[in-house]
């Protein structure tokens, strides 16, 4: 049967090459997303600031939290801290070494600033000039573009290096002014310890090695951890969806042929043989087929990392892991998928009678398979269950896999009905084509004589529409509600920049001013978002329904999770790892637009890499143009501009899941470019029957259009029902924000590439004479 199976692709290689596509596309998406995923575990980053120290020692740079996991045992987890953790100068003083190298770490513009103490780290020496000595005086690196006496933010050049790090630009203070820009007194970001340490003090962690790259780095390490929830999710996704995809191409395949296997059944070939063939087939194509898109994702998995550094979600120092497990993973997956459609597909042919399977080449037996009216109505059930669930989750990063994979079983059931929907929709839309004449009788009985070949088109469609919708409007949705928040809370004018509250407050006109810093705090291991601010009610309206602005204000959704209420002590820690005990004095219901929880001010403002706030400024009377002209070198946005600038950035979203998405429409093209070439033999024997050639075009195009609003149907169901959810668990409300025109261009997307895909192959077809 082997044999046989070379001699069928040797001599059907269009009947082949629709299953080929789709198993290397495929193959491509799953690589792809698993080296990003194997990146986030394995990746790391070279140390550069600390590449000549041989150890550096550094506070914890993580919260842990031990739990008892029953019968005396117990597991200490772990999370990144979202701010730098500072090193208390008692436990440098502990330090017994040879030489010992303080540091301290701030941010300067858009220069990385440190004293000059801890040049030896790298090591940096002078080229030109020399090390600063006062408070004034400023070293810069050797990309600068700076010489000595030149002026950076009201410091004097005194020094340039001779070396410049490929990452960072690097400037130094005398140990003083560093120590005083850094806003951290009694404390260090770091210590190098040469020639090395082999066990820390206690309260702080020695770093070797790589691991000294991951302590310079912090958002590569966050990063890291972004790649593996991202990539995981990506991956799971992406192999539903491929496997979804290669299923629907392998039954339309084994359709095509169904009348050259009834004819190995007549002629004596078993069952056994005739699955043997079918496998033997698939596994042929999908191990060419895998072999290539696999060593095609790997060129993807670096695109997705070029946009991701490009969007700053990755640093461009986090190098992409490529080791053989992913295009080792991808093959497999794709060839066990190929193998189980083929054998799926082909399992009603090998249990009929050959007698039957050839009636049924010739004639559909409209006969929906057992094995679809039990697994469609429990899929469904799973879907309305990932529904309700969904409906009940609070934080977008329990939602959002949750979210893709609704909408994935939701299509999943409907493919499953598939035969079932496909007959129910060739019955309504027999009733409009009938209102053109000979291209609308046609493709009405078409529909009506043949909905197997119709339910395998509409898989692809509803999938595309479903996924689309899904991964757009849950971006639309969320944006949408937290703007409207916004805008109902802030009652200022104006936001600032780049200049102090005490400085905007003596502009005369201006009635408020209230700072704001966004960070990040956990309680317990649980991330949530918050802003420090000093809460004036002329600038902000957080909408509190219960207690008043005192302390720490909580949303309502963060209340219902941490189990607090007005008056409740709650345990957090701080950004940078610093213990806080605070008392909830409030519960707002504007989450989304503020953060999930508001903290004083002073609180929060020594324990963030950057101290800079934001300025809500309260200013009626004043312009634009007034403010900026007050307070030179000042950034001031009007509150429109300013809401612009700070919404969330959706873009690695979307360049991540694109990918999805551009791998279904190539599924739809590659199923309608398919079903529309098997269709030779009958569009030949149209003409031959006296219809015109543009007659059976405008049949096909009535069939493809009837197929894409069957589909624009049932995906806009499937993700209306899944952005439902979504929005009653994450917004409150379970009406999606929909944009109309985004809505168009989806649905317009995809007619557009079925009436191509489909006009395409047909007049290839009828180019030559019937």
């Amino acid at each position: 049967m082997i044999t046989l199976a070379l001699r069928m692709l040797r001599h059907r290689k269009a009947a082949f090459a629709g299953a080929f596509f789709a198993l290397l596309c495929a193959a491509a998406l799953v690589c792809a997303c698993l080296m990003l995923l194997e990146t986030g575990l394995r990746g790391g980053v070279a140390p550069e600031r600390y590449a000549g120290a041989p150890a550096i020692v550094a506070a914890d740079q993580y919260v842990r939290q031990t739990v008892d996991k029953g019968d005396g045992e117990t597991k200490t987890k772990a999370k990144p801290l979202t701010e730098r953790a500072w090193l208390p100068e008692s436990v440098v003083a502990a330090i017994r070494a040879d030489k010992v190298v303080p540091e301290v770490t701030f941010p300067f513009g858009g220069f990385t600033g440190h004293g000059w103490e801890s040049a030896a780290l790298t090591p940096f020496t002078i080229a030109k000039g020399r090390e600063p000595r006062s408070g004034g005086e400023i070293v810069v690196d050797a990309r600068a573009g700076l010489d000595v006496g030149a002026e950076l933010r009201g410091h004097r050049v005194v020094g340039v290096t001779a070396q410049a790090l490929p990452s960072q630009d690097t400037v130094f203070f005398s140990t003083a002014e560093a120590r005083r820009l850094a806003g951290h007194p009694g404390r260090v970001s770091a210590v190098g310890v040469f020639p090395g340490l082999d066990r820390a003090p206690e309260g702080a962690v020695v770093h070797t090695g790589d691991e000294r790259g991951r302590l310079e780095f912090l958002d590569a390490e966050q990063a890291r951890v972004k790649l593996i929830s991202m990539g995981g999710a990506l991956a799971g996704t992406s192999l539903l969806v491929a496997i979804l995809a290669v299923v629907g191409t392998f039954a339309l395949s084994i359709q095509q042929r169904q009348r050259e296997l009834a004819l190995l059944r007549a002629v004596a070939a078993t069952p056994r043989q005739v699955r043997k063939l079918v496998g033997g087939e698939a596994l042929l194509v999908a191990g060419v087929a895998g072999v290539l898109g696999s060593a095609a994702g790997i060129g993807v998995g670096f695109w997705l990392r070029a946009q991701f550094v490009s969007l700053g979600t990755v640093p461009a120092n986090l190098g992409l892991v490529v080791s053989p497990f992913p295009p080792l993973a991808a093959l497999l997956a794709t060839v066990g998928a190929a193998w189980v459609a083929a054998r799926v597909s082909a399992r009603r042919l090998t249990r009929i009678r050959p007698v039957e399977a050839l009636g049924e080449a010739v004639l559909d037996s409209g006969r929906v398979a057992r094995w679809r009216l039990v697994a469609g109505p429990i899929v469904l059930a799973g879907a309305v269950t990932l529904t309700v669930v969904l409906s009940n989750l609070r934080t977008e990063a329990a939602a959002t896999p949750v979210t893709m994979l609704t909408a994935l079983v939701w299509t999943i059931a409907l493919t499953l009905l598939g035969p079932v929907v496909a007959r129910v929709a060739a019955a309504v839309l027999s009733i409009p084509l009938r209102a053109s004449r000979v291209g609308g009788f046609l493709a009405a009985r078409n529909l009506r004589a043949n909905s197997g070949a119709l339910a395998s088109v509409l898989s692809p469609l509803t999938l595309m529409i479903a996924m689309t919708c899904t991964i757009l409007f849950v971006q639309t949705t969320m944006g949408h509600a937290a703007q409207e928040q916004a805008d109902a809370g802030t009652r200022a004018e104006y936001v600032l920049t780049g200049v102090s509250a005490a400085e905007a407050a003596k502009v005369p006109g201006v009635e408020a001013v209230t700072r704001v810093l966004r960070t990040t705090v956990r309680a317990g291991l649980d991330k949530y978002g918050a802003q420090a601010v000093t809460y004036d009610e002329r600038t902000m309206d957080l909408g509190i329904v219960a207690g008043s602005m005192k302390d720490v204000a909580v949303s309502s959704t963060a209340a219902e999770r941490l189990d607090v209420e007005v008056g409740d002590p709650l345990k957090l820690t701080l950004g940078d790892g610093t213990p806080a005990t605070v008392t909830v004095s409030a519960v707002y219901t504007r989450g989304l637009g503020f953060g999930d929880l508001t903290l004083p001010y002073d609180l929060v403002a020594g324990h963030v890499d950057d101290p800079a706030a934001s300025l809500l400024v309260k200013a009626p009377g004043l312009t634009v143009d007034a403010l900026a002209e007050a307070l030179p070198g000042a950034s001031v946005l009007d509150r429109a501009r300013a809401a612009e600038v700070s919404a969330s950035n959706p873009q690695a979203t979307f360049v991540a899941l694109g990918l999805i998405i551009a791998f279904t429409a190539i599924a739809v093209v590659n199923t309608l470019a398919m079903a529309t070439s098997a269709r030779s033999g009958e569009m030949r024997a149209l003409r031959l029957a006296g219809t015109t050639r543009r007659q059976v075009l405008r049949m096909l195009r009535l069939e493809t259009l009837g197929a894409v609003a069957t589909s624009v149907v049932l995906g806009t169901g499937a993700a209306l029902v899944t952005l439902a959810a979504f929005g009653a668990g994450m917004t409150g409300s379970a009406v999606p924000y929909v944009p109309v025109g985004t809505y168009a261009a989806v649905v317009g997307a995809a007619a557009v590439l079925a009436l191509a895909a489909t006009a395409l192959p047909a007049r290839l077809t009828m180019r030559s004479a019937a």
